[in-house]
């Protein structure tokens, strides 16, 4: 399948990716400052430098893309027609890394929470189970459960 955008505007928009303050992120924070939870944002000394750290509950919080992170099940996990063997290899490097941080950080007695970007685009209204998930005694979970459909 033929390219059908520039090299160079390819390269200029995947580069104004960011990796941190994302909107998902943004809107996370503000709902948990709202419910009153602290926490500390990208703390380096932790495996993978979680987005949110809530240490009064020793949780760290991921909020990852669908698409980068590969949430299962959800239709915005899609791979590029183009290079695809490239964003394979790109993929699984990136969920093995995932996989990784959270095993370190369960070794050192963190439980993990993962929240995916499809949520804050069709689950808003099922914020409120975030708190639920923040007390339970868990070591790993996500949010939301299953991926939403578009429709929803």
């Amino acid at each position: 399948m033929a390219e059908k955008i520039a090299p160079q505007t390819r390269s200029r928009m995947m580069s104004s990716i960011r990796g941190r303050d994302t909107r998902p992120e943004l809107e996370l924070r503000r709902f948990l400052h709202a419910a009153g939870y602290r926490f500390r944002l990208q703390r380096r000394d932790l495996p993978g430098r979680p987005d949110l750290v809530l240490p009064r509950y020793r949780l760290a919080v991921f909020v990852h893309g669908c698409f980068w992170h590969r949430h299962p099940g959800c239709h915005y996990c899609s791979t590029p027609a183009t290079r695809p063997e490239f964003w394979q290899q790109k993929f699984a490097d990136n969920t093995a890394r995932d996989q990784r941080n959270q095993q370190e950080l369960e070794r050192l007695g963190w439980r993990v929470l993962v929240v995916w970007e499809c949520g804050f685009k069709h689950c808003l209204d099922r914020l409120d189970e975030i708190p639920l998930l923040i007390e339970a005694v868990n070591q790993c979970q996500q949010w939301p459960h299953q991926p939403p459909r578009p429709s929803c």
